[in-house]
C-alpha cells in the first residue's frame, strides 16, 4: 500500500489514522533516511491515543515508553546502536513482550536480535512530501492494511497510490 503525504500535517494526520487502526498493539518498523520523517509519523500515531506533546526521537536514550489513554506504547529509536544484544541492556526484551504498541525507528540496526514487525513503512522524501510504503509482516498487519484501506476509501488515488493533503 502507497500513500502520498504532501505535507508535515499530512503525515502527522496519517499517522494518527494508522494509530487508531492499530488499536494499541503491534510492532512497526518506521524505515527511511535521515530526514524522511519517521519521528513525525511517530507524533501523529502517539495522537491517537491523546498525547499533545513534543515527541522527539530517543536516539541517547534508544526508547521512550508512554502511558496513553490506558495503553502502553513504546517509541524505539535504534539508529545509535552499535551492537543488536545492546536491546537485551536497556531491556528490549521486556518492551516488545509487552502487549503493547513499538514503534522503531531503524529497525535495520537490530537486525537478528529485533522479532518480525507487524507493519512496515518505508519513507521516503518526495519534493516537499513524503511517500510511505506501507507492507504486512504478519496476519495482523495485513487486518491492520485492510482496515486503513478501509479508512482512506473516500481519499483520491492515483495510480493506486492515496493522495494525502
Amino acid at each position: 500500500m502507497q500513500v502520498q503525504l504532501d505535507n508535515e500535517q499530512a503525515q502527522v494526520a496519517f499517522g494518527e489514522t494508522l494509530g487508531h487502526v492499530l488499536q494499541g498493539r503491534g510492532r512497526i518498523y518506521l524505515e527511511g533516511d535521515l530526514g524522511a520523517g519517521k519521528t513525525t509519523l511517530t507524533r501523529g500515531v502517539l495522537r491517537a491515543y491523546g498525547y499533545q506533546g513534543a515527541v522527539k526521537s530517543p536516539t541517547y536514550t534508544l526508547v521512550e515508553p508512554y502511558e496513553l489513554a490506558g495503553q502502553r506504547l513504546y517509541h524505539l529509536d535504534l539508529y545509535r546502536l552499535s551492537d543488536p544484544e545492546e536491546l537485551e541492556f536497556i531491556g528490549g526484551r521486556e518492551v516488545l513482550a509487552d502487549d503493547a504498541l513499538c514503534v522503531i525507528e531503524w529497525p535495520s540496526r537490530g537486525e537478528g536480535w529485533l522479532p518480525a514487525p507487524d507493519i512496515r513503512v518505508r519513507l521516503d522524501v518526495v519534493d516537499t512530501g513524503r511517500s510511505a510504503q506501507l507492507s504486512a509482516d504478519s496476519d495482523f498487519g495485513h487486518d491492520v492494511l485492510a482496515a486503513l484501506k478501509h479508512r482512506l476509501t473516500g481519499y483520491p488515488q492515483q495510480d493506486g497510490v492515496f493522495q494525502w493533503s
